[in-house]
């Protein structure tokens, strides 16, 4: 049976209790007359051919001042990966800046001259930081505690979360793209691969490298040089990742690409984590005479040691400034693990479902639909104008500059990079997807006032929206 969404006007009907803590904020009166868009807007929506409907757009001073344009704000649209505005902020009202995660480990039994008399447990609590870098430094600490040999198994926990419903080529047909791996309260290096190319023009090859190390898999170590333009240069590698064990790249590697690296999703899922904790054990100088497998930790023994991630803020860095989309959806799992005791998706659901109505009030919140968090989503539906109270409410909050630092600076890094304007003078989160456009966060004016901006564009045309997002924000920085 498919997974259901949450409809926040489902949850209008909570106790007044709840509504009193709302926030008495005035919502933009939103007009659909054309007439009331700017000129440079109006103009940039006419040459690349979209109608005004489907655009939805909100400027206003921070601290709720002057309203400068509200247009469409009432209308429910999909705000692709600007939904994570939503969930990062919530986490760290929730959560707090400083949370981190805690991975525990638990060795399994006596440590004799160097031996594991049995095995090494570790349960995921959602952390998506568990990098290899970190996973080598619990290697380490085994190894620090006297473990030269593990008789028994790794046992891994995944219990917190529920199952991922469906597999990672669901949502597009692309499963080997890293944006489409799926959450796991033990998610191991993203379940991520990445390819680097080095080319050695003296020896007239391109050096392939392959993090992290994979028990068992290998890659062609060197490609062959070839004189063509950089262009698709994914594309003439003619690369072969159908044997998850065999990585094959047939074609040829374009000396003009300088060094580049190819991220990529590891093609069977199911196998990584072995793969990969057998290689960093392997590595560190252990040695497994068991395997991998599937376990609970003990209910009545506290764990040997615990993994700490970095602090809340720093992820909402990462999944912000890098659009990570299965970092945000462990943050919006780990909402649930966190209020309700357990990591499944109707929990996130309802715990976002509330902190959007208690902090942003019915009235915002009407019409909104929330699915998985990240907005890697068909069905997610957000306003402008509940996009916009979000924005003056985080101006207003403790950990408003953990939020705005998480957003790309334009023309200066993440998704805005290449943004026109002055750069460093916005911070803004956007979206895409097919048939989506959006952008949303902080604008600072010629004037030297600070304005939210929030703009969704929903047509079939959206990918030829750019002219008209830039418009918006040379409009609002012109103040």
């Amino acid at each position: 049976m498919p997974t259901r969404r949450l409809c926040l006007s489902a949850l209008l009907a909570l106790p007044m209790a709840l509504r009193a803590q709302t926030t008495s904020l005035p919502l933009p009166s939103g007009t659909s007359d054309a007439a009331a868009l700017p000129l440079p807007v109006a103009q940039a929506l006419q040459q690349v051919n979209l109608p005004p409907q489907a655009l939805a757009v909100l400027v206003q001073e921070v601290n709720n001042g002057a309203q400068r344009l509200a247009f469409n704000t009432a209308q429910p649209m999909n705000p692709a990966s600007v939904m994570k505005l939503a969930t990062t902020a919530a986490a760290l009202d929730l959560l707090g800046p400083a949370w981190s995660w805690r991975t525990p480990v638990w060795l399994l039994g006596e440590v004799e001259r160097g031996r594991l008399r049995g095995s090494v447990l570790i349960q995921g609590r959602g952390d998506p930081k568990l990098t290899q870098e970190r996973l080598y430094l619990l290697m380490r600490r085994l190894r620090a505690m006297g473990v030269d040999q593990i008789e028994g198994d790794f046992i891994l926990d995944r219990a917190a979360f529920e199952p991922a419903a469906g597999s990672a080529g669901d949502f597009d047909g692309e499963p080997l793209r890293p944006y489409n791996v799926l959450p796991d309260a033990l998610l191991l290096n993203l379940r991520a691969l990445m390819l680097s190319f080095m080319p050695d023009a003296a020896h007239g090859v391109a050096r392939v490298g392959l993090e992290p190390p994979l028990e068992g898999v290998r890659v062609d170590a060197v490609v062959p040089l070839s004189n063509a333009a950089c262009g698709d240069w994914r594309g003439v590698l003619k690369a072969d990742f159908a044997d998850p064990a065999r990585l094959r790249l047939a074609g040829r590697y374009p000396l003009a690409c300088g060094e580049r690296q190819w991220p990529l999703a590891y093609a069977d899922p199911r196998a990584f984590d072995a793969r990969l904790l057998q290689a960093l054990w392997t590595e560190a100088g252990g040695k497994l005479r068991g395997g991998v497998r599937e376990g609970r930790a003990p209910a009545d023994a506290p764990p040997s040691f615990e993994l700490t991630s970095p602090p809340l803020a720093e992820v909402v860095r990462d999944i912000n400034k890098f659009s990570n989309n299965v970092m945000a959806q462990q943050l919006f799992l780990t909402l649930a693990l966190e209020r309700q005791g357990s990591g499944s998706v109707e929990g996130a659901r309802a715990v976002m479902g509330n902190w959007l109505l208690q902090r942003l009030g019915p009235e915002a919140a009407a019409g909104a639909v929330v699915d998985n968090g990240s907005g890697l989503s068909r069905q997610t539906r957000l306003s402008a104008a509940l996009l916009g109270r979000l924005l003056q409410t985080a101006w207003s909050a403790p950990w408003m500059p953990e939020l705005m630092s998480s957003l790309p600076i334009q023309g200066l890094d993440g998704t805005v990079k290449r943004w026109n304007g002055e750069p460093g003078r916005a911070h803004l989160k956007t979206g895409s997807l097919r048939d989506v456009a959006a952008v949303a966060g902080y604008v600072l004016g010629n004037s030297g006032r600070r304005h939210v901006l929030v703009a969704l564009v929903n047509h079939p045309q959206a990918s030829a929206a750019r002219p008209v997002l830039d418009a918006l924000l040379q409009w609002t920085a012109q103040d």
